[in-house]
């Protein structure tokens, strides 16, 4: 018979993640009202707590946790989704690709809901499926999809910073919306054929 693990929500790394998810909208807005240059500076703020959070839990056990494992990419997803839609209003970032990132984060934010159903044992309450203290799957992202993660973020920095330093037309920006759309579609095909390989179930006897 298996029951969850029972931990601490509140690790260093996982309120650095929460902080990221409240500086999205404040990045939206800035970026819509165009910004640009406070944008940039509040996104490498972001930046700096992913760098943090990651550092952080690697290296001290007692900061590292099942939730932290979904709120990173949690948050990182709602950031890119956030900033991507952003940047496609102010006409920084072509609405196709914008569209495609959207359509791979929703179907996987899915799937982490349904891992979090089909791990949870009985009984399977609301109380206790939005319980963070109930440890039951551990997620370890494809290779292929860190550096997706990387290459869209690479993406927003340089579009943020493109109306700053007067580059918006330039053939490298659009290099890199084609180089964004493959690695998004190569790592959504990544978690599709390699799914169940990226959830590790925790059971304790």
């Amino acid at each position: 018979n298996s029951r969850e693990d029972y931990e601490n929500p509140w690790t260093i790394p996982n309120i650095l993640s929460l902080a990221r998810i409240g500086l999205a909208p404040v990045l939206g807005y800035l970026i819509v009202e165009e910004n640009f240059n406070i944008a940039l500076g509040v996104f490498a703020l972001a930046g700096i707590t992913d760098l943090l959070d990651g550092f952080i839990a690697r290296n001290w056990a007692s900061q590292k946790s099942a939730l932290g494992s979904a709120l990173d990419p949690l948050a990182d997803k709602i950031l890119i989704s956030v900033l991507y839609v952003s940047l496609s209003c102010a006409s920084l970032i072509p609405v196709p690709l914008t569209t495609l990132i959207i359509l791979r984060d929703i179907v996987l934010i899915a799937a982490v809901f349904y891992v979090r159903y089909k791990t949870l044992s009985p009984p399977r309450t609301l109380g206790r499926y939005f319980n963070p203290c109930y440890a039951t799957a551990q997620l370890k992202p494809t290779f292929i999809s860190k550096m997706n993660t990387a290459v869209q973020l690479i993406l927003v920095a340089a579009s943020l910073a493109a109306p700053v330093f007067d580059y918006v037309d330039s053939i490298y920006l659009q290099t890199l919306w084609c180089i964004t759309a493959f690695t998004t579609a190569a790592s959504a095909y990544s978690y599709y054929r390699y799914g169940r390989k990226t959830v590790q179930v925790i059971n304790n006897k």
